[in-house]
């Protein structure tokens, strides 16, 4: 397994401990089709929450929020609509949707710095 990899799986499980801590309930994790991957799919309370998770080894490149721009943005919305596409059932509703993202910077010694910054786009 590349570092990378490592890197993102490390912060994914993370993002995944401080979501169901927060109170949210995970519904998938990800999630992949051909046009990209959902890394977190939550509820919490009546919204259901896309969650893009972003994970660093330091911000010597600036945060990892920064990371998510208009495009990348774009694109986790037409994926969520494509899983609600594919997940939606009769008996499921929610009163909204929300994106949010979770930035996650390891650092050498400690706890790692997490940030769930809540309807980030």
């Amino acid at each position: 397994m590349r570092v990378k990899d490592a890197v993102g799986r490390f912060g994914e499980q993370v993002a995944a401990d401080r979501l169901r801590a927060a109170g949210l309930t995970l519904v998938a994790r990800n999630w992949r089709c051909r046009d990209g991957e959902l890394d977190i799919v939550a509820r919490d309370g009546g919204s259901l929450v896309f969650v893009e998770v972003k994970t660093r080894s330091s911000r010597a490149y600036g945060d990892p929020a920064e990371a998510i721009g208009a495009a990348k943005a774009a694109r986790i919305r037409r994926l969520a609509l494509r899983w609600i596409e594919e997940n939606r059932t009769p008996d499921w509703f929610w009163d909204s949707i929300r994106f949010d993202v979770v930035t996650v910077v390891r650092r050498p010694s400690g706890a790692p710095d997490v940030a769930h910054l809540r309807g980030a786009f």
